[in-house]
């Protein structure tokens, strides 16, 4: 590991999802690190791995995203590439609403990361029901929260109808927090 390397989380969107766009990640570690990537791991198979590189983030995302197709049998162009910092990710963890993700017992809570979009580009396809869901929008992010017991009743799921939602990769909030803790020791 060189000492200009940055730590990365990447996240990839739209692989390993009831079933379409298999991607098997001792393959997906073993083709990132063919492309020069260092400390290459995954975390579950729904599309987190740290790696550091020397390379941007928008180089990160433009390498892997033209190397996924080529290494494996993915449909559609669902599939999209986003690399974080680690300043970056725990700017997120850190800039959370107050109070967001404290009671996982009440709340079920994710944050969304935007890939190429902003966030005053997409908080209007949010619909939250009143008693129910609550969104709130940061940086590169949209922190959603939903009532543990109404979750059936959230209308969380209506943004899967907008052609926004192709750039958008969702973490549960205890996911994004495991990958912070991850990529601090990368």
């Amino acid at each position: 590991m060189t000492a200009t390397t940055t730590p990365y989380l990447v996240l990839l969107r739209g692989i390993n999802v009831g079933g379409k766009n298999p991607v098997p990640m001792a393959r997906l570690r073993e083709l990132l690190g063919e492309l020069g990537f260092e400390s290459v791991s995954t975390y579950i198979a729904s599309g987190n791995v740290l790696l550091r590189s020397e390379r941007s983030a928008s180089e990160v995302e433009a390498l892997v995203e033209q190397a996924l197709p080529r290494a494996f049998a993915l449909d559609d162009g669902g599939v999209r590439v986003l690399a974080l910092s680690r300043d970056r990710l725990l700017a997120v963890i850190d800039g959370r609403p107050e109070g967001f993700g404290e009671r996982p017992d009440e709340f079920h809570s994710d944050a969304i990361f935007l890939m190429g979009v902003g966030v005053d580009e997409v908080m209007p396809i949010f619909n939250p029901r009143e008693g129910v869901d609550t969104v709130w929008p940061g940086d590169g992010v949209v922190y959603s929260q939903r009532v543990s017991a109404l979750r059936t009743k959230s209308r969380l799921s209506t943004i899967m109808a907008s052609p926004l939602y192709k750039s958008m990769t969702i973490r549960s909030w205890q996911t994004t927090l495991k990958l912070g803790e991850l990529v601090r020791h990368l």
